[in-house]
């Protein structure tokens, strides 16, 4: 079969690869109809996060048709359209029976990496390295589903693919922000970011009652793309000076729920922000493969959120980083929160809301195109060029 492997640093190659078999009795083959960039992805293909091998298969983010079910799979037949939630979960684990999906102990077979970076091992994701399980990519034309039964959903008749397919992983990492953040009727929300996870935690905030919800980045076609489909506030950060307009909009306090869905290749955060010096010794040390992440988009959540607030990191990061603001953190009293994609815990609520039209997400497939074209498409998905917020390969 056809599929998108890593080649080397910002090298994607299409190839022939073998095609997924069961190999386990809760296991389930998806013949692939769509398949989303994400911006986590580039992370991987550049390098940062360095554990991917030659080969490997990209993607996570994907909805199919059920092909072969194993035999202990209860809840999918052959035939079924259904969306698979990127991270992989056991469902009987003590973490996945808390809700905590993408911590599972059991569905991460190569842990010893994630162990010795960060203490545990996350769950296991599609796609994405070998530290997160090794698994096989969505950018295929078939996928093997473990633990199908806890990981993929029956998508609603009238939902279509082009908006399940962000069932997967974007709208549920959204919305897992904005209920992290505990957000509620009255508060200010900020989300720095305006990909496609940051516009789907604005409109989470946004059915969740916010008074306010503030969508911030640099790119005015992804702002334009907010203001028209969700009707959010904006801010450009190349244009205004954030942290006086956060001040202006919410009475001198500031927002009381910051979400940061950028991650960590953040670029710098604007004008007048004073944190220049901060932002250009990330930029240094990261290029030197030295220890560090780009937090610049995290560090200005910390420094504009309310005193006694929350803040809530939705961007992938892999390592350590230097020049994080702690004394900020612990003086204003502030509620950091983080988490990959608990998907288990939202998809079935996501697919709810999207066929009653209260969450709509086609339009974040600026460009779809057949799996053939990934690389050009990934090209052109991360120069942001034709103002691309997200493509969609169909295999």
């Amino acid at each position: 079969m056809k599929a998108v492997v890593w080649a080397g640093i910002n090298e994607l190659a299409v190839t022939d690869v073998p095609e997924p078999t069961i190999r386990n009795s809760d296991d389930m083959i998806v013949r692939v109809t769509r398949t989303a960039t994400c911006g986590s992805d580039l992370h991987l293909i550049g390098g940062s996060i360095p554990f991917l091998r030659k080969g490997d298969v990209l993607g996570h983010e994907f909805v199919g048709e059920v092909v072969a079910v194993a035999d202990q799979v209860r809840r999918h037949r052959v035939g079924d359209r259904v969306v698979v939630c990127s991270f992989i979960a056991c469902g009987r684990c003590w973490y996945c029976r808390q809700g905590l999906f993408s911590c599972c102990d059991n569905s991460n077979p190569k842990p010893a990496v994630t162990e010795a970076l960060w203490g545990f091992a996350p769950g296991g994701c599609f796609g994405y390295s070998q530290a997160l399980g090794g698994f096989a990519g969505s950018h295929a034309e078939y996928v093997r589903v473990p633990y199908a039964d806890i990981g993929a959903f029956t998508i609603p008749d009238d939902v279509s693919d082009d908006r399940a397919v962000f069932a997967s992983d974007a709208a549920p990492t959204g919305w897992m922000g904005a209920d992290l953040g505990g957000v509620g009727p009255g508060d200010v929300v900020a989300v720095w970011g305006a990909g496609a996870v940051g516009q789907m935690a604005a409109r989470a905030a946004m059915v969740l009652g916010a008074e306010q919800v503030i969508l911030i980045d640099r790119y005015e076609s992804r702002l334009d793309l907010a203001r028209r489909h969700l009707g959010c506030q904006t801010l450009n950060l190349e244009i205004v000076d954030v942290g006086e307009e956060l001040l202006d909009r919410t009475g001198g306090r500031g927002p009381d729920v910051c979400i940061e869905a950028v991650g960590l290749e953040a670029g710098p955060t604007g004008r007048g922000l004073g944190h220049g010096v901060s932002e250009i010794y990330d930029q240094v040390k990261q290029r030197l493969r030295l220890p560090t992440e780009r937090i610049d988009a995290l560090r200005e959540a910390i420094y504009q959120c309310r005193k006694g607030g929350t803040v809530v990191i939705l961007g992938v990061f892999a390592a350590v980083a230097d020049a994080f603001p702690l004394g900020a953190v612990m003086n204003k009293g502030l509620t950091v929160r983080g988490a990959q994609q608990h998907g288990q815990r939202y998809i079935p609520m996501v697919l709810d809301r999207m066929s009653r039209g209260e969450l709509v997400t086609e339009y974040l497939a600026t460009h779809t195109m057949p799996l053939e074209e990934a690389p050009a498409g990934y090209e052109i998905f991360k120069g942001k060029r034709d103002d691309c917020l997200r493509c969609v390969f169909v295999p």
